[in-house]
Parts: structure tokens; C-alpha cells; sequence
């Protein structure tokens, strides 16, 4: 059974900069695919970022130049770095794995889930 347990969400204003860090246990993080999705209020949960086990990676058109997405195997986290934030960033932020090595957009496809992590954006 995976775990995994988001940090690093706050409040900020709009132009600023947060970093998500989503550590796992529990598993071999190396085989597992990683997504970031977000979910603002009154709205279903989408997609932010995925990446595959060596590295590919996707994100939706909402966010492309402005987030990134890594890994770092050796510490079992996958990192969301956001930059240019706005306002409709403001949202609860969870990470997912899935067991396998490619990356998916679709929530469906992602077994296990973080508690979330809340990201405000003050205009």
C-alpha cells in the first residue's frame, strides 16, 4: 500500500511562488507514474501535471509555462514548483500514483491519493 502526504501549500499572492512536495512510502516509488490534480471550490477535481517513471511529462494547458513538475527517486517525492500564480490556482492540490511506468491525465487511472494540500492566491 502506497502513502503519500502532500507539503508545502499556503497562501500567497498573485505573481508569487510556491513549491508542492508530495512524499510516498510504501511502495517502489521509482516504478510508479506521479500526477498533480487540483480541485477549486464548487468544481470537479482535474488535471495539472504527470510524469512517467523516467521522466515524461505532461501538463494540462492552464498551467504549461507557468508549473513544473520533477522527481527525485532517491527521496521517494515528486515536487510541484509553481510560478506566476493567479487567483484561479487558488484550489486543494493532490498528488497520485499510479503502479505503473507511464503517465496518465485521468484521474481514473491513479490507485493511490494524498490527503491534499490547499494553495490560496490573494489578487
Amino acid at each position: 500500500q502506497v502513502q503519500l502526504v502532500e507539503s508545502g501549500g499556503g497562501l500567497v499572492q498573485a505573481g508569487g511562488s510556491l513549491r508542492l512536495s508530495c512524499a510516498a512510502s510504501g511502495g517502489t516509488f521509482s516504478r510508479y507514474a506521479m500526477g498533480w490534480f487540483r480541485q477549486a471550490p464548487g468544481k470537479e477535481r482535474e488535471f495539472v501535471a504527470a510524469i512517467s517513471w523516467r521522466g515524461d511529462i505532461s501538463y494540462a494547458d492552464s498551467v504549461k509555462g507557468r508549473f513544473t513538475i520533477s522527481r527525485d527517486n532517491a527521496k521517494n517525492t515528486v515536487y510541484l514548483q509553481m510560478n506566476s500564480l493567479k487567483p484561479e490556482d487558488t484550489a486543494v492540490y493532490y498528488c497520485a500514483a499510479r503502479d505503473t511506468y507511464y503517465r496518465s491525465l485521468y484521474e481514473a487511472d491513479y490507485a493511490y491519493w494524498g490527503q491534499g494540500t490547499q494553495v490560496t492566491v490573494s489578487s
